[in-house]
């Protein structure tokens, strides 16, 4: 299930868009302020955010201003305002697209959908893209990875799994796949190096938030990564 987090503090609205989205098959997150959003964002990375810009406490501009610094998660800014600035400074950054008040959730659900496609093609066709699931965050221009916004330290051949197994979610990978792929060699019996960097980095990545391990075991074929909504 795709998880939507919505920051805005329009109730009458707020619960329109999660009624509509439920019934589309997305788990809602509701924050009232940018505050709230950036809380809920620590605990559980949601697939896309939506962020009015007018909020208490954190208006849409300083929350963006803050995902961007650690998080490339897609973001529409919704307003009230139409003027050009407002969008265009949005834009600047790192707003994916941008949405006038008042607008039919169906429209909303169409940019939602064209984003999340945008973005899953440029993971495929750009080998420097960022890939975040499940709370980790693979920056591949510097090759760098973290945990819940945490930088964690790997391993050359610790990073290459990881980015193996985050280019293909929910797939099993086979421990020859990823050996000649991440170790650059075939694996040979008795070699059980690929499963102690296995080892090693599920340690350093830790489990989902229900306890269920991220990097999954498949007995005699070889490993899954796991993203949220797979771990039940």
């Amino acid at each position: 299930m795709m998880k939507l987090l919505l920051a805005d503090d329009d109730a009458r609205l707020s619960d329109l868009i999660k009624e509509y989205f439920d019934g589309e098959g997305y788990e809602v997150m509701h924050a009232w302020n940018g505050r709230e959003a950036l809380e809920l964002m620590a605990n559980d990375m949601p697939d896309i955010v939506i962020l009015d810009v007018m909020m208490p406490e954190l208006d849409g501009f300083e929350t963006l201003k803050q995902i961007r610094n650690k998080s490339a998660v897609p973001v529409i800014m919704l307003t009230a305002k139409g003027d050009d600035i407002d969008r265009i400074l949005g834009l600047e950054m790192g707003a994916d697209d941008y949405l006038s008040k008042p607008f039919n959730p169906r429209e909303l659900l169409a940019r939602i959908k064209a984003i999340l496609r945008r973005a899953s093609q440029e993971k495929e066709d750009d080998p420097t893209a960022d890939i975040e699931l499940s709370g980790v965050l693979l920056r591949r221009k510097d090759r760098t990875v973290y945990l819940e916004g945490e930088l964690v330290e790997l391993t050359t051949s610790e990073y290459t799994l990881l980015e193996c197994m985050l280019m293909a979610p929910g797939q099993v990978l086979t421990k020859q796949e990823l050996s000649e792929k991440a170790l650059g060699r075939k694996l040979t019996m008795y070699d059980r190096s690929l499963d102690m960097h296995i080892s090693n980095l599920r340690k350093k990545i830790g489990s989902l938030e229900n306890g269920d391990p991220r990097i999954k075991t498949v007995r005699g074929v070889g490993y899954i990564f796991v993203a949220n909504d797979q771990g039940a």
